[in-house]
């Protein structure tokens, strides 16, 4: 079985699924049918995806298999369906602390100014 084609192949307009058959009792319904988020990526996309899936979403792993390339080629291809997922890459990271923060943060921890739950809060970025 193929996959289903996602453009038009004569005006390259997406397409759209509106007929499903079960070709064991011969049962056909029709309407307009959603083919989900993973239909909006290219077959190269895709095998990507099994390949990080694969891989256990361990990009040294998938270094390894030279076909991908380094870890910024693998990195940037993994943003890439991260966006075409609907989605933004790093938006829910930990916002980067500077040395000189998180440097005050620990002495703060060590001499008792703070407790060990506000110093994970603070390097978290959730308090200041």
């Amino acid at each position: 079985m193929r996959p289903a084609p996602t453009r038009c192949p004569i005006c390259q307009s997406e397409m759209e699924v509106v007929r499903l058959h079960c070709s064991s009792c011969d049962t056909s319904i029709e309407g307009s049918f959603a083919l989900g988020q993973f239909s909006n990526l290219s077959p190269e996309q895709m095998e990507f995806v099994f390949s990080f899936v694969r891989c256990e979403g361990k990009i040294n792993r998938m270094e390894q298999e030279e076909r991908w390339g380094s870890y910024p080629t693998i990195r940037n291809r993994l943003h890439e369906v991260i966006r075409k997922l609907g989605f933004e890459p790093g938006k829910d990271e930990t916002p980067e602390l500077d040395d000189d923060v998180r440097s005050n943060v620990i002495a703060d921890l060590e001499a008792g100014k703070i407790t060990a739950d506000q110093a994970m809060r603070m390097l978290r970025g959730e308090e200041e």
